[in-house]
């Protein structure tokens, strides 16, 4: 039992009697859990374990980055001292939205990718766009 000024909150697995149901029902996993505050106890609480997700996210190759960092300097025409990374916003950059559909169009043009409205709707930094024309290069390629 692990306590915190005064609070006790215990993890108990279920009772051996409701596994059986719980599998039966599809759910398991369940873990009984009480709170007590000075003595004074709460009803027990089920909670449902979520399913862990997964995420594998491969960072564009830096000469992809490169590039996208040059064509957002020269469409923004950000002097040459204008230092311009994959964590770069747009909005940062002094983007605005009729900037950013340049952006990307310029982008389609020099990566020879056509960029769905949805895809380009979620592009907020420069490495967002690096992944993105990694996608759909390799995309194009299968």
């Amino acid at each position: 039992m692990a306590s915190t000024a005064g609070v006790g909150i215990s993890i108990l697995p279920p009772p051996a009697s409701s596994r059986k149901s719980q599998v039966l029902n599809g759910v398991s996993g369940l873990r009984l859990v009480s709170f007590s505050s000075q003595r004074k106890s709460f009803p027990f609480v089920r909670l449902q374990s979520a399913p862990m997700r997964f995420h594998v996210s491969c960072a564009a190759k830096p000469e992809t980055v490169g590039k996208v960092c040059e064509i957002v300097k020269s469409q923004l025409a950000l002097p040459d001292g204008t230092s311009v990374t994959g964590e770069s916003t747009f909005a940062a950059l002094g983007a605005d939205s009729l900037d950013t559909v340049e952006i990307v169009m310029n982008l389609e043009e020099a990566f020879g990718i056509s960029v769905e409205e949805d895809s380009a709707q979620g592009i907020a930094t420069v490495q967002d766009a690096a992944d993105l024309i990694e996608k759909l290069v390799e995309a194009k390629s299968n």
